[in-house]
């Protein structure tokens, strides 16, 4: 096959994931899905590997190259066979790969009565049942209590949908009428995912498009061992989670010799009965996020990477726990660290690469009721870089949600959002300083629970190269005017009327703040006077030359 035929396949496969969740997206009935995005669509090989993703979430991609190939192994583990108009559903985090509330349907490509490959997606439902509303708890103990467990099963057999079970999951659930309204997303999302993968291989011929896809995870595989051909060396990293009186340490060893990676995680905390621990698909996930973000960011990201990079997660640890340890927050916080730690040890290979640590926590708000769930992440400060400031108020890293509309929450909870704003000076100072974290401030109008999941409380995001830590997060209830501290893993009652204050980590900072004072100021002095604007610059200044010396006069910080 000619190269352009394979780009131009290779090309329309990524937009038929893009596609897909266009349709997920429009035809979702949680906010959490039609307005936050929380989703990710991709298309997996007949044997399970990556061929593409669209721009969605890194954590749930990630872990679909461990998800889908579990699931088939499942499937023909248990003689389950499954046929043209099958569409099969798993949230069981030990064969999917990430937590209970992300809920995976999977759908067979037939081609001439065979298998050539799957189209999935992966979607986070607000509630899975479990002991609180909202699913995750700060407190599980084991999996058990974060929700119901579905192993892979039949949600659509032969194009009926199985009404069966999905009584049965939206029985375990509290809001059930958009539990039915996102499957059936995903299910038309699945659909019309397999209609434009047949349309290809109509125009194309099946066998040209499977070859394509064969090529191009080829092409990916020899494009990452050319970059990193002539590296050969080996560094170590080390960062902490935050759980109540203790830190977690998760540790790495990451080598690049004659053109493979190894990862290895060996002497990482063991498992606890928290919900801190992740999957080794998360841990999947996380890592080649971080390594393709700093090696290359514009590589393609398909199965040809995973023939370079070996994972080495010891069993009944923190990144790789045995069944049935709790998981809800390894997903969503555990990820971030992974991404950190990987991070730190690679800035000695890669110093003009790394960035300054970003917020490091997806800083998880859930909040719900009788009959009604509210869940969103809330961003914060991504860390500066080795050439420009980090930026304010974003998702940094495993998470690339938007944030819920303040109209669609009070729409449809009894919240009202009191604040919604960047928090000042929280990023960390240097020549290139952190980006800022949020503060976001709600009022909840009758009496719920709250679990609040976020990291970066007592150690703040590290600065490199000179630059400063980013500020720790910091959250709290006002309660009677009464301020009532949040430790970041809680779990609480709520009265009507109380305010939940959230203040997000900012992002570390690059570079000596010296050097920011002195080289950007003189970068734009010319002769006479000038003044530096407030919202681009850390001060307003005026700066007056005479003779040999400059005289600075700093008139508001900003």
């Amino acid at each position: 096959m000619d190269t352009i035929t394979i780009e131009v396949i290779r090309n329309s496969t990524s937009y038929i994931a893009e596609e897909m969740g266009i349709v997920l997206r429009n035809t979702s009935y949680s906010p959490n899905i039609k307005d936050r995005l929380d989703f990710s669509c991709a298309i997996l090989s007949s044997n399970g590997e990556l061929i593409a993703q669209a721009e969605h979430i890194p954590v749930h991609l990630g872990s679909m190259a461990v998800g889908v190939k579990n699931i088939i192994d499942y499937l023909s583990r248990e003689g389950i066979d499954v046929e043209k108009d099958d569409i099969i559903i798993v949230n069981d985090p030990y064969i999917a790969g990430t937590h209970l509330n992300d809920i995976t349907l999977l759908k067979p490509i037939f081609y001439d009565d065979e298998i050539v490959g799957y189209v999935a997606n992966k979607a986070h439902h607000v509630d899975v049942g479990g002991k609180v509303p909202g699913s995750i708890s700060s407190d599980a103990k084991e999996l058990y209590q974060e929700g119901l467990i579905i192993p892979p099963s039949k949600l659509v057999e032969n194009g009926e949908l199985n009404k069966e079970l999905l009584k049965l999951i939206t029985s375990n659930v509290r809001v059930p009428k958009f539990t039915i309204g996102d499957l059936k997303a995903q299910i038309s999302s699945l659909n019309i995912g397999v209609e434009r993968i047949l349309e290809l291989m109509d125009k194309y011929t099946c066998r040209d498009v499977v070859e394509s896809w064969k090529r191009s995870l080829d092409y990916t595989e020899n494009y990452l061992k050319s970059k990193i051909r002539d590296i050969q060396c080996t560094c170590e990293g080390v960062d902490y989670l935050e759980y109540k009186d203790k830190l977690i340490n998760i540790n790495v060893k990451i080598e690049i010799n004659k053109g493979k990676i190894r990862v290895d995680f060996t002497g990482t905390h063991k498992q606890i009965d928290a919900p801190l621990n992740a999957v080794y698909g998360v841990t999947v996930a996380s890592t080649s996020f971080a390594l393709k973000s700093i090696i290359d960011p514009e590589m393609p990201m398909n199965h040809g990477i995973f023939r370079v990079v070996d994972i080495i997660a010891p069993e009944e640890t923190i990144v790789n726990p045995k069944k049935p340890a709790p998981v809800a927050v390894g997903n969503v916080e555990t990820s971030q660290r992974i991404v950190d730690v990987i991070f730190k040890a690679l800035y000695n290979i890669f110093p003009d690469k790394v960035p300054a640590a970003s917020n490091g926590s997806m800083n998880n708000v859930v909040i719900g009721g009788k009959g009604w769930a509210f869940y969103e992440t809330i961003g914060g400060g991504f860390g500066g870089r080795y050439n420009k400031d980090g930026v304010d108020g974003v998702h940094a890293n495993m998470t690339n949600t938007l944030n819920t509309p303040i109209e669609v929450i009070e729409n449809e909870y009894p919240i009202l959002v009191l604040e919604y704003s960047l928090r000042e000076d929280s990023g960390g100072a240097g020549k290139y300083r952190g980006g800022l974290g949020i503060r976001r401030v709600y009022k909840v109008l009758s009496d719920c629970t709250l679990s609040l999941i976020a990291e970066r409380i007592k150690i703040s995001p590290w600065g490199v190269n000179g630059g400063y830590n980013g500020s720790p997060g910091e959250h709290y209830i006002i309660r009677d005017g009464k301020k009532i501290p949040l430790s970041g893993k809680d779990t609480v009652t709520l009265n009507s009327g109380d305010v939940v204050v959230i203040n997000t980590p900012g992002g570390g900072g690059y570079g000596s703040p010296s050097q920011r004072n002195i080289d950007l100021i003189l970068e734009d002095v010319k002769d006479g006077k000038i003044s530096i604007d407030s919202a681009y610059r850390d001060y307003k200044v005026k700066i007056i030359k005479k003779g040999d010396k400059l005289i600075v006069d700093f008139k508001e910080r900003h």
